[in-house]
């Protein structure tokens, strides 16, 4: 089974891609973020052409997730169960389903904004509830994993300059702490190879030539339970994805599994 992972930045926008990507990469399953859509608005029927069933969880404006599969989609979990809300609302973050022989969540981990702000607050009750939601499922014996973009470099390894972001969010010790809390659940990092360069960054900002520095950061994590990490038989960075007119600022994340 090839599962993979992709912060798409707009799933109108990124459609083209999409589809071709999916048809030449052999993808069984993706856990998308960021669509930037609705779930009518939701491209289910020229996914379906392809052979993947979806299920979504969209609002529109700037968040969204879903998971697209062709070899089954059951069970299917809308949002996360006792999150937190924020303005009132539990914004469309998180689903989860069964495919095949493996349970898989999507998730969009809240960006957090400033160290400061009433969202990195949200952000690290999230990250709680997320714990929680998925403890029994990361202690059983059924391969699982969470992927997604969560918005936390695990190391400063993950980040290509750490001075350049001292103070800021995604790197700081309580972030980190609430990734590592997450892990302690059961769970352990799926770290891809690196294709190019000595790291695998998976978010690469537009400004700046960002991609063609490689002034990237390993924000998009694949954490998979003991049955999942144990059946991986590759994962990398789709780099090539990231390049180009139309790219999102994201490159997908790809793992093999021996199921």
């Amino acid at each position: 089974m090839r599962i993979a992972t992709w912060n798409v930045n707009s799933i109108t926008a990124r459609l083209p891609r999409l589809l071709a990507w999916l048809e030449s990469s052999g993808t069984d399953v993706l856990c998308i973020q960021e669509t930037k859509t609705t779930a009518e608005q939701f491209p289910a029927d020229e996914l379906r052409e392809l052979g993947y069933e979806s299920a979504v969880n969209a609002t529109g404006r700037w968040n969204g997730v879903a998971l697209v599969s062709r070899v089954g989609l059951e069970d299917v979990t809308v949002g996360l169960p006792g999150g937190p809300d924020y303005d009132g609302v539990q914004e469309p973050r998180a689903i989860s389903a069964t495919c095949g022989s493996a349970r898989v969540w999507s998730v969009y981990v809240p960006n957090g904004r400033e160290v400061d702000h009433a969202h990195f607050a949200y952000k690290l009750e999230w990250f709680e509830a997320l714990k929680a939601a998925v403890a029994a499922d990361a202690a059983g014996a059924r391969p699982f994993a969470v992927l997604g973009d969560f918005n936390v470099a695990p190391t400063d390894e993950d980040v290509w300059d750490p001075a350049l972001f001292e103070g800021a969010t995604h790197v700081t010790p309580a972030e980190r702490a609430a990734l590592a809390a997450l892990r302690d659940a059961g769970l352990s990092d799926v770290v891809p190879r690196p294709l190019k360069y000595d790291h695998p960054f998976t978010y690469w900002d537009y400004r700046q030539l960002g991609f063609p520095k490689n002034r990237g950061m390993r924000i998009d994590l694949v954490y998979g339970n003991e049955a999942f990490a144990k059946a991986v038989t590759d994962s990398y960075v789709d780099r090539e994805e990231r390049k180009g007119k139309g790219a999102s600022d994201h490159a997908p994340v790809v793992v093999d599994l021996d199921l």
